[in-house]
């Protein structure tokens, strides 16, 4: 039960208990509604260089406009950004973003782990949602993830980031002072699924510290 705090204010749920320690961050997965578009720019633009961990990324856009995003953020990013494209294979120095109105899923193969598009049903109200994005993380990579929730209207992707919070991710939100829409980042956090809530100017360099920390 979440208890009141004040006049917009609530106390986190506890969190989910989790079924193991964090291990290194093979994935980061990311995911960002209203305001995002340049959330991202903010985030990608001071991502280091040298950050090996793949990146994918539901950003919520209609179809059509995905491809030119990201070669818009590719020409600002210091890794490789593109749309992702069905069976696009996830490496190190690469960011992909979900197609608009395709959900996206991670595959892990023994040698290899690749992206998969699909026209399944709606999830949250969305597609690409970021709650199909994050299921996916939590049941490939497990305690090898990191799940990122950012500013948006709505709730999608609260729920599965507590997936990889209870498969032993790591997990960061947010922070309400810096998103333009507090929705997805607040009910995550309210549910106890963001171990720590960052501001927008400080997510890169998060994002890359816990990417790079041995576990």
């Amino acid at each position: 039960m979440l208890a009141h705090l004040g006049q917009g204010q609530v106390e986190p749920a506890k969190p989910p208990a989790q079924l193991r320690k964090a291990g290194s961050t093979q994935i980061i997965a990311i995911g960002i509604s209203t305001g995002g578009p340049d959330a991202l720019r903010v985030v990608f633009s001071q991502l280091d260089a040298d950050l090996k961990v793949p990146i994918v990324v539901v950003q919520h856009m209609p179809p059509g406009f995905t491809n030119e995003f990201a070669k818009s953020l590719d020409r600002i990013c210091p890794l490789e950004v593109k749309e992702a494209e069905d069976g696009d294979a996830i490496q190190p120095g690469r960011i992909l973003i979900a197609q608009g109105n395709k959900h996206l899923e991670v595959e892990k193969k023994s040698f290899s782990s690749v992206v998969r598009l699909s026209d399944t049903p709606l999830v949250s109200g969305h597609r690409p949602s970021a709650d199909v994005l994050f299921a996916s993380v939590a049941m490939a990579y497990q305690n090898n993830s990191l799940g990122v929730i950012m500013t948006g209207m709505g709730r999608d992707g609260a729920q599965q980031l507590g997936t990889i919070y209870k498969e032993g991710g790591m997990t960061l939100g947010q922070d309400e002072a810096s998103s333009v829409v507090y929705g997805m980042p607040r009910v995550a956090h309210e549910l106890g699924h963001v171990m720590e809530q960052v501001p927008l100017q400080k997510m890169a360099r998060r994002i890359c510290e816990i990417a790079k920390t041995s576990r």
